[in-house]
C-alpha cells in the first residue's frame, strides 16, 4: 500500500517534458485590451507623430526651424498662446475652488444621500457637455435674446448688455468654460475627500486641536497635492477646447486652437507646417500638464489609501 501510494505521488509530480513547458499558449488575457491599444495607436500614437513630423519640415517636406521659430517670433501667434493661457488658467481656479466647496459640501456638509448622488451624476453628465450643445445652450439662455436675458431685462429691468456683458471675449469665455470645469473639479475631488479617514478628526480633538487647526495641519495638506493636481488638469482640459470657443466667436477671438484651426482649414490662412507646429506647442503645454498632474496624484495617493 505504501509503494502504491509512493508511485502515484511520484508520477502525479513528475516535471512536464520540456516540449510540453515550451508549447506556445495565446495570451487570450490580451484580448480584452487589444481593442483599446489599436484605438490609441490610431488616434493618439500616430496622429501626434505625424503632427511632430510635420511641425519640422516645409511644404516641400524638407527640415527646418522655421514653423517652431515663428511660434515666437509672429505676435499673432504668440499672443494667441498668452490668451488661452490666461482664459485656461482662471477657468481652472475658479472652477477648482468652486468645485472644491462643492465637493465639500455634499460629502462633509451633513446633506442628505440622495444630495450627493445627484451632484455627482449632473458633474458626470456637465463634464463631458461641452462644444455645439454648450455653445447653443449658453446663446438660448444668456444670449441677447435668451430666456434669462429677457426676464432680466423685461421683469427687473436690467439690460446685461448694456451692462457690458459680452460672450464673444475672454472674460465671456472663460463663464462658459466654468459650465464643465466645475462638474470635472467635483467628479475628480470627491474621491480624495472620501479618502480623509475619521480616525484623523477624532485624534486632533482628542489632542486638543479646534476645526480650524484640523484642517489647517492635517486636511489641506493630505489634499493640497490633489486640489494642485486637478487645477493643472483643468488648465489642460480647457487650453485644448476648441469646438465651443469656436461655435462662440467663430474665427474672432485669438486663442491657440482657433488660430490652429484656420492654419489648418482656413481658406487665407492655410499653411499646414504652421499649423502643425502650433498643434506641437499645444502638445508640449499640455504633455507638462498632464506629467505634473500625475505626480501631484502620486502624491496624493499615499496618504488616502
Amino acid at each position: 500500500m505504501t509503494d502504491l501510494s509512493l508511485s502515484n505521488q511520484a508520477f502525479a509530480t513528475k516535471p512536464a517534458s520540456p516540449k510540453e513547458a515550451t508549447a506556445f499558449r495565446f495570451p487570450t488575457h490580451w484580448i480584452g485590451v487589444t481593442p483599446f491599444f489599436i484605438f490609441v495607436l490610431m488616434f493618439l500614437i500616430l496622429p501626434t507623430l505625424y503632427l511632430v513630423l510635420g511641425a519640422f519640415q516645409n511644404g516641400e517636406g524638407q527640415f527646418t526651424f522655421d514653423n517652431i521659430l515663428q511660434l515666437v517670433s509672429d505676435p499673432s501667434i504668440s499672443n494667441s498662446y498668452w490668451a488661452s493661457i490666461w482664459i485656461s488658467f482662471w477657468s481652472a481656479i475658479i472652477g477648482a475652488f468652486a468645485g472644491l466647496a462643492l465637493a465639500i459640501a455634499i460629502v462633509r456638509g451633513g446633506l442628505p444621500s440622495w444630495v450627493r448622488s445627484a451632484t455627482l451624476t449632473f458633474s458626470g453628465v456637465a463634464s463631458n457637455f461641452a462644444g455645439l450643445p454648450l455653445a447653443f445652450a449658453f446663446i438660448a439662455t444668456l444670449g441677447r435674446v435668451g430666456i434669462v436675458t429677457i426676464i432680466l431685462r423685461d421683469v427687473f429691468g436690467m439690460n446685461i448688455y448694456a451692462m457690458g456683458f459680452n460672450f464673444l471675449t475672454s472674460s465671456g469665455l472663460i463663464v462658459v468654460y466654468l459650465f464643465f470645469q466645475i462638474p470635472l473639479m467635483v467628479v475628480i475631488i470627491v474621491p480624495a475627500i472620501d479618502g480623509l479617514k475619521k480616525e484623523w478628526n477624532e485624534a486632533a480633538a482628542t489632542l486638543g486641536a479646534t476645526q480650524w487647526q484640523y484642517w489647517r495641519m492635517v486636511v489641506i495638506p493630505v489634499l493640497f497635492p490633489s486640489f494642485l493636481g486637478t487645477v493643472i488638469l483643468l488648465f489642460a482640459n480647457a487650453f485644448g477646447a476648441i469646438a465651443t470657443a469656436y461655435a462662440f466667436t467663430g474665427p474672432t477671438l485669438n486663442i491657440v486652437p482657433i488660430k490652429l484651426y484656420s492654419q489648418i482649414n482656413g481658406d487665407v490662412l492655410h499653411n499646414p507646417q504652421l499649423g502643425y507646429a502650433i498643434a506641437f506647442g499645444m502638445i508640449v503645454i499640455t504633455g507638462l500638464a498632464n506629467v505634473f498632474y500625475i505626480w501631484f496624484r502620486t502624491r496624493s495617493e499615499r496618504w488616502l489609501k
